[in-house]
């Protein structure tokens, strides 16, 4: 499970990743001559450049979310049971595998008018990355200054949604999110009045009465809601870094905390990371829930002109900073 948030006045984009394991995680670029190759059309050769977190495998990346150099993002979350990847039957090059779909939209296009396009010409196929690879069951979240979209592999095909809130978790499909949330119309950050019964001397007992009801659960239903909620309601300071703290205080809002969701197998779903992708500085923010501590790595010209993949390993400890108080003068 996954929350991804775009908030596109400030073009700050990225999400959570909700897992219950590892999945080899690494920070990388992909710089423009590393090429993507695909099942059924020409590699990739020169492309733009990628950064984001991703598995890796035979020196390629399998990003779970990235920003290119013009300032697309894109982002795959489980969509497990809903997720429907047509047969590969032949040689097409509109027929992608799920990997080859973030290579393509985000080698390739420089806005998300053009990944639209681009999205109404292919077809999700099962083509994994390898043999024996199982296929995860995503859809996907892209967006840049101008808005977002939503992707859903559907058995009709390609679903893409526009998406006005920004926001993007899980199951179920997305036209129940954006249904639900007429649920949630009365919830505000102020404090409520007394509309119930105006005759009896009624008053609040504390802050934040007018967001009674919000839900406070894990479940995408919930999160989606939480995350729209916080969205509209988060205060920007006018620095940039005020301005990325405050992304991932949002995302704070909708994270896991270990312990607290217990999958059919027994095992802990929690909030491995967050990220935070500046489509105007082209830098990549990201925490882990281990180590906390927020690190940044930016698409500098260096980087994006290679033909190797670079990639370092996200923090896994914790790394506190002591203070020495000093005598009071």
């Amino acid at each position: 499970m996954c929350t991804s948030i775009a908030f596109f006045d400030q073009n700050l984009f990225g999400r959570n990743l909700d897992l219950e394991v590892s999945f080899g995680q690494r920070v990388v670029i992909a710089p423009r001559r590393l090429a993507f190759p695909f099942a059924h059309r020409p590699a990739l050769a020169d492309h733009y450049a990628v950064v984001g977190m991703a598995s890796v495998a035979g020196g390629l990346p399998l990003f779970a979310e990235g920003l290119n150099e013009k300032g697309l993002y894109m982002a795959g979350l489980n969509f497990p049971g809903n997720a429907h990847y047509f047969a590969d039957q032949g040689a097409d090059p509109a027929h992608l595998g799920p990997h080859e779909l973030l290579w393509l939209v985000l080698g390739s296009c420089a806005t998300l008018a053009q990944a639209r396009a681009l999205l109404e010409t292919v077809r999700v196929t099962a083509i994994p990355f390898s043999p024996g690879l199982p296929l995860a069951p995503l859809h996907w979240h892209i967006a840049d200054g101008t808005g977002a979209l939503v992707a859903e592999p559907t058995a009709g095909g390609l679903r893409l949604y526009e998406d006005e809130a920004g926001v993007l978790t899980n199951n179920p499909p997305f036209p129940f999110h954006r249904a639900n949330l007429a649920n949630y119309m009365g919830l505000s950050p102020r404090q409520p009045e007394n509309r119930m019964a105006p005759g009896l001397p009624l008053s609040c007992y504390g802050q934040g009465m007018g967001a009674i009801g919000l839900p406070g659960d894990a479940s995408p239903a919930s999160r989606y809601v939480r995350a729209v909620f916080l969205k509209e309601n988060a205060a920007f300071p006018a620095a940039r870094p005020g301005q990325v703290m405050e992304f991932f205080h949002v995302l704070e809002g909708v994270a896991m905390v270990r312990g607290s969701v217990v999958t059919p197998e027994g095992k802990l779903d929690e909030t491995l990371y967050s990220s935070c992708a500046d489509g105007e500085a082209l830098t990549y923010y990201w925490r882990t829930a281990a180590a906390s501590r927020v690190s940044a790595v930016k698409l500098t010209e260096e980087a994006c002109a290679g033909d190797r993949l670079l990639a370092l390993a996200p923090e896994e400890e914790p790394a506190f900073a002591f203070a020495r108080p000093a005598p009071l003068a």
